[in-house]
């Protein structure tokens, strides 16, 4: 039984590894984008009060990357197990249940993921077929910031594919205690373990400071 429970945690660590680069990847993408959006909107705004002169793209700017960073997140809350479940009986229920229900909405997840990805494969089409522009006074190509909104829901949908081929694998193997650990809701406790967890590392990381 030790080596059962242990061997799950030594197959992860490549894997977690992996996991963790792709996380911190996605999210330094987010940051930059909103930080990018946060100095546009600051000098627009300067400009405005100051010069009386506006850039007349900040909204649109906005746009695109509310766009894109939405699609970005939908990675980064699947990844973090951030996604809303509604799991009140969860926990009561057998570990077998749990474990088809686990595996379920993850699988679930995936099929909507490729279904959205293939509907914006039909919204790239159009946008190259009509060369559209955006109604603005910059009339920016749309295929630009399609592109990119596009590239973010083609890597949501290849991340969830591989998480539900892996609970595919986890279920036909009868790994249920895998399964469930990896792929349960995120309880309460996780989530105030995490704030707690996160908190010590910034108090460490002021009190490493000069």
């Amino acid at each position: 039984m030790l080596k059962e429970e242990g061997a799950p945690a030594a197959a992860s660590a490549p894997e977690t590894s992996v996991k963790e680069h792709i996380e911190n990847v996605l999210a330094w993408i987010f940051g930059t984008t909103f930080i990018a959006l946060a100095a546009v909107v600051t000098v627009e705004t300067l400009s405005r009060k100051l010069f009386n002169i506006s850039l007349q793209g900040a909204d649109e700017l906005g746009g695109y990357s509310l766009a894109v960073g939405s699609t970005i997140a939908f990675s980064l809350a699947l990844m973090g197990r951030n996604h809303i479940r509604v799991d009140v009986f969860h926990e009561m229920l057998p570990k077998g249940l749990q474990a088809f229900l686990n595996w379920f909405s993850i699988v679930s997840l995936a099929a909507f993921g490729i279904f959205v990805a293939w509907v914006a494969t039909k919204v790239i089409a159009d946008t190259m077929a009509y060369g559209s522009t955006a109604q603005t006074p910059w009339a920016t190509p749309l295929i630009w910031p399609q592109s990119v909104w596009y590239a973010g829901l083609v890597i949501f949908a290849l991340v969830a594919t591989g998480y539900a081929l892996r609970a595919t694998g986890l279920l036909a193997t009868r790994r249920i205690d895998t399964l469930n650990h990896d792929f349960h809701p995120k309880s309460a406790k996780e989530e105030l373990k995490e704030e707690l967890d996160d908190l010590a590392n910034r108090q460490a990381a002021e009190g490493a400071k000069p």
